[in-house]
């Protein structure tokens, strides 16, 4: 059930309430949907129970100008849809999932809410083509889930009415679902998650300025540092770092190579000024060309490292993250045995094309393995709620007929259920007709043996009266005799159809001819 806090946007109740549950704003950001936070950043922020900080700059033109449009637009949204409303904060419970929302306002009777974003010409585009973006539906199909609203009013303006525009947005089928989903699976996330250490974005450092080359000719070397030069500048150039692991390695390995270039410029630069001094210095050009020689290797080595190690960090982050797919596959099996579940894709390689750094690679690799992890859980608990509705109305000894089970539950419900249930009935026609053509058999059989018995003995026409009489007569008791002790029905018929060679059918005709018995029912009875 939705409850409603008294708490205002801002407060420091209401950050304390935004710590204990999942927000609405973080929707987009859990579901890997959002252009301005990662979702590995929300997993540290959440993990760690701090919020993402702001500038004093954010703080005052975006946040609180955000608050000033939005309070200025709430009258043309209320004259729009003709009814006033609240801004309040709401949460409930699903599942275990604790969500919250906050909304820029809400009718009395909680059928429509608003939700305002500040101007944006591409966003406002958007309103107006009724094509929201994945970053601004998952926050509105939150607000939906939680308010238990029909309908959101979608705002883009800056407070006035010629810069303002507005869409009605419904809870979408299947969306609330993997939304859901997303949040279970970051929650399960969280309880697996060691908090990293938080380094700021790596920015590129040269090695150590080299000091200026001075060289002074006049037929030969009459002033130069160059022996100085030399022993500085190669243990500089050694001194630069090939091991290749972090951002800052990166950063710094490629501004290396810019240096490198840089310094090669100026000694070609040095060694034509001298050339136009003097046309034989051999010692000079040469001690110019080593260093030149030495900065060239230094620069196309962290060239090639630089390639090398970022392809291999990719590689790395690609096969970590499809391992950690395939083992969880592998546990969804164990718990579907015998069924598999179907190939499902997860596309680490694009995901991760396009981005540069280890942070990004990282964080598009994270995003893209929980996307898929929430895809693979979703339908095993489809197919997990088809298995049980298939124990529960499939017998056991019914369960052979669906040796296609594996493809059979990856059809929607409805549709297995149905196909099931079609399948079953058609085995018992079957079994029926079966059952039908075997008792056919026997009577066929039955008829054959009749007809290749010898002839009766007598018939109703032939057989005396005292030839049944005398037959009767040493299994007819006496009238003294105990009506527990007398034989049956059963036995006199049995006898007679030993003696006469006849069935049952023949004895108890003559019988009843002969008025030997008086009720047929009782003759009939005793079969």
């Amino acid at each position: 059930m939705m409850k409603i806090h008294q708490v205002h946007q801002g407060t420091d109740e209401w950050h304390a309430l935004r710590a204990q549950h999942y927000t609405a704003s973080e929707a987009p950001v859990m579901m890997g949907a959002s252009s301005k936070i990662r979702r590995n950043e929300l997993l540290h922020l959440k993990a760690t129970g701090t919020e993402r900080e702001y500038s004093d700059w954010v703080e005052r033109n975006l946040f609180d100008k955000g608050h000033q449009y939005e309070a200025m637009a709430r009258p043309l949204v209320e004259g729009q849809i003709g009814e006033e409303l609240f801004p309040i904060t709401v949460t409930r419970t699903i599942g275990g999932i604790s969500l919250l929302a906050s909304l820029d306002g809400c009718t009395m009777l909680g059928d429509t809410i608003f939700e305002h974003k500040m101007w944006n010409e591409c966003l406002a585009e958007s309103v107006r083509r009724r094509d929201l973006a994945p970053e601004y539906y998952w926050q509105l199909e939150q607000q939906l889930l939680v308010s238990g609203a029909e309908r959101a009013i979608f705002v883009v303006s800056d407070g006035t009415a010629e810069n303002y525009v507005s869409m009605e947005y419904r809870p979408m089928p299947g969306r609330a679902q993997k939304l859901l989903a997303g949040w279970k699976q970051l929650q399960e996330d969280l309880a697996n998650y060691i908090p990293v250490e938080q380094k700021p974005e790596a920015v590129g450092r040269t090695p150590e300025n080299l000091p200026a080359l001075r060289i002074e000719v006049t037929g030969e070397v009459s002033a130069s540092n160059l022996a100085d030069y030399k022993e500085h500048a190669l243990a500089v150039i050694r001194s630069i770092n090939r091991n290749l692991k972090t951002d800052q390695d990166f950063a710094d390995a490629e501004k290396s190579v810019k240096w490198c270039k840089e310094a090669e410029d100026r000694l070609v630069a040095a060694k034509q000024h001298a050339l136009s001094q003097t046309q034989s210095i051999d010692e000079l050009f040469r001690t110019i060309d080593e260093i030149g020689a030495e900065l060239r290797s230094t620069r196309l080595e962290l060239d090639r490292l630089v390639k090398a190690e970022k392809e291999n960090v990719r590689n790395r982050i690609k096969l970590e993250a499809e391992t950690a797919f395939a083992e969880h596959i592998k546990r969804i099996n164990a718990r579907l045995t015998p069924i598999q579940l179907p190939s499902m894709l997860c596309n680490v390689a694009q995901a991760m094309k396009g981005k540069r750094t280890v942070a990004t690679l990282q964080d598009a690799a994270d995003t893209e393995l929980a996307r898929a992890k929430i895809e693979a859980n979703e339908l095993a608990d489809d197919i997990y709620a088809k298995l049980t509705w298939f124990d529960d109305n499939v017998a056991e000894q019914h369960k052979p007929l669906f040796r296609d089970l594996n493809d059979l539950v990856t059809m929607p419900a409805k549709h297995f259920e149905s196909t099931a249930i079609a399948r079953l009935s058609q085995h018992q026609k079957d079994e029926d007709a079966r059952l039908e053509r075997v008792r056919e058999r026997i009577r066929e059989e039955e008829k054959a043996k009749i007809e290749t018995q010898p002839e009766p003995v007598a018939s109703t026409s032939t057989a005396p009266a005292r030839q049944l009489a005398s037959a009767i007569e040493p299994i007819k008791p006496a009238k003294s005799t105990p009506i527990n002790s007398r034989p049956t029905d059963r036995q006199i018929i049995d006898a007679l159809t030993r003696h006469f060679r006849v069935d049952d059918s023949q004895v108890i005709e003559w019988l009843l001819d002969m008025d030997l018995y008086a009720a047929s029912e009782d003759l009939a009875a005793s079969l």
